[in-house]
């Protein structure tokens, strides 16, 4: 299966919709999104996605209320890790980058998914590919990327929307 992976939008609703539109061209099967969306309406933006949506919330992510609302038409979002097994491949789901180490070394997780960085980091530590899909709003990087991941291969390939 194909994996569409994004983080930190923040609220930049032209980026989002980039990435869904690359999400159903490229026929991903799930998307994770690893945090900080801002406001309900950047989680509306994403009511056409073409696959279910689990997401973790970010440290900009005030309103959760509002959000968990707009998330009940997509998919879940979780209040700082989320599971998922995939494939047979275990995946885990932070926003917050000090998680990574602790996750990482513990071995219990096959590939692990962070934000909050808004950069791009494509690893392995061991047996664990830690993925950062940098940012999709593009604000503090000027780049504005997804990835995807094949869950076949554990390869992960960085498109910019």
């Amino acid at each position: 299966m194909k994996i569409g992976i994004l983080s930190d939008s923040h609220d930049n609703l032209p980026r989002i919709r980039s990435a869904m539109e690359t999400f159903a061209r490229e026929g991903v099967g799930l998307i994770l999104h690893a945090g900080d969306f801002v406001a309900p309406f950047a989680v509306r933006a994403m009511h056409d996605a073409p696959a279910r949506v689990v997401a973790v919330f970010g440290n900009n992510d005030g309103e959760r209320i509002g959000l968990a609302k707009a998330f009940e038409a997509i998919g879940e979002v979780h209040a700082r890790i989320a599971r998922v097994e995939v494939d047979g491949r275990r995946l885990v789901m932070v926003h917050e980058d000090e998680l990574v180490p602790p996750l990482a070394e513990s071995k219990a997780v096959d590939v692990l998914v962070y934000g909050h960085t808004h950069r791009l980091d494509i690893r392995r530590e061991g047996s664990v590919l830690i993925i950062n899909p940098g940012e999709v709003g593009g604000w503090l990087t000027g780049r504005c990327t997804v990835v995807l991941l094949d869950t076949d291969t554990l390869e992960a390939t960085v498109v910019e929307v």
